[in-house]
């Protein structure tokens, strides 16, 4: 490094935790590739490049949200290409990144801690219990985002002194849906309190969480989202993809992965993100351990009339194998963090001639990954999706083929 001290190093690569690493192998948080570092400094002191950005929230770093706001799209995307090069050999066909914009993450869990008469309201510091309380959050809806300085007046009201509390709101098509963890509705004045204050800010859904269970107290509507033309109901607090942006790119994928097959399954199918949109064409098979998604995606499948066949069962147990499998012409799986062990296996002994892998976690998809290729599929194709915009966590879609 012509004319700089020996101290400095570049910025090379950066980890999964999207911190940045030296030439000579040192973790530098905050960083990014092209900066450089003076190491003689403590902590050391970076010396801002090319790809180096202003972060967008105030609360960067210290809240534990986002990872990497401090580079720019650039070097965010080429973190999002070698995170997934490092744990699969990479097809020809890699498409671009479907990357979700500022303000669209439709869902959110807060926490709420009053202490010393002041109510905060925010996210936890990664790695810590300490609780950052949010003014500004760039990546929420603006939806969700309106809701926070009227959310703190009302908890401030309802919570004693040193009692936490958590907040869950979803965007659905109809307005948010709030569910209040830990806050009590027992007694007229304070079902009246809460009821009073889903009306005044037009909440579509307000339910309580306490011990003995869940209780929605207000539905002026029956919250849904749209999935391939259909509206399914929303339990409380559902599962569903981050932002309307991601669901469109990881749902686009899925059907031309999918391509023109007739008869095809879906696991770990949650509320039908792609067994409806995949319905439209084909007869699917519907398949998740999550009780009141697969009723509701049951229910509206069939007030729709789709060809869509539901079954409640525990996949990481009970996979779909040998002859559920059999005539089948493509297989989607969609499992959560953990991957699908099991299930890649028995697919990987299976004749179906497509499977779709759909992950969150491309340590896991990079096993499932291995496991199905050394039962002789190849993978053809795969689509990058940073629906969770500032953060190391990466989705994708895989196409393999048999033989």
């Amino acid at each position: 490094m012509s004319g700089v001290a020996s101290s400095w190093r570049p910025i090379v690569r950066l980890a999964a935790r999207g911190d940045g690493i030296s030439d000579d192998g040192r973790f530098v948080p905050l960083a990014a590739v092209g900066d450089t570092v003076d190491f003689s400094q403590t902590p050391p002191l970076i010396h801002p490049g090319p790809h180096h950005a202003a972060p967008a929230c105030a609360h960067y770093p210290d809240c534990g949200g986002c990872q990497m706001q401090h580079m720019d799209d650039a070097a965010y995307r080429d973190f999002v290409i070698d995170r997934l090069g490092r744990v699969v050999a990479l097809p020809a066909d890699v498409r671009s990144i479907a990357l979700s914009p500022p303000r669209s993450r439709r869902r959110a869990s807060l926490k709420a801690l009053k202490r010393g008469g002041k109510l905060q309201l925010g996210f936890h510091s990664e790695g810590t219990h300490a609780l950052v309380d949010i003014a500004d959050c760039p990546v929420l809806a603006p939806e969700l985002m309106a809701l926070l300085a009227p959310l703190r007046g009302l908890l401030k009201a309802r919570l004693k002194d040193g009692q936490g509390a958590g907040v869950a709101l979803t965007l659905a098509d109809e307005g948010v849906d709030a569910l209040l963890a830990n806050v009590s509705a027992d007694g007229l004045a304070a079902i009246e309190s809460l009821s009073d204050f889903a009306h005044a800010h037009d909440l579509a859904r307000l339910s309580v969480e306490e011990p003995g269970g869940i209780d929605t107290l207000v539905e002026r509507r029956q919250p849904t989202l749209s999935m391939g033309g259909v509206g399914v109901p929303l339990p409380v607090a559902p599962f569903l993809q981050a932002t309307r942006e991601g669901e469109a790119a990881l749902v686009a994928a899925v059907c031309e992965a999918v391509g023109n097959a007739a008869r095809v399954a879906d696991l770990f199918c949650g509320l039908g993100t792609f067994a409806l949109p995949l319905s439209r064409q084909a007869q699917v098979l519907a398949v998740d351990a999550a009780g009141p998604a697969v009723m509701a995606l049951g229910v509206a499948a069939r007030r729709a009339g789709r060809k869509v066949d539901v079954q409640h069962r525990d996949l990481f147990r009970r996979p779909l194998e040998g002859k559920e499998l059999a005539g089948l012409q493509a297989v989607v799986f969609d499992p959560p963090r953990a991957g699908a062990e099991l299930q890649a296996k028995a697919l990987a002994a299976s004749h179906v001639p497509v499977v779709v892998a759909v992950s969150c976690n491309p340590n896991t998809f990079g096993r499932d990954a291995k496991i199905l290729m050394e039962g002789g599929y190849h993978l053809t194709t795969l689509w990058p999706v940073a629906q969770f915009r500032w953060s190391s966590h990466v989705e994708l879609v895989a196409r393999f083929e048999r033989g």
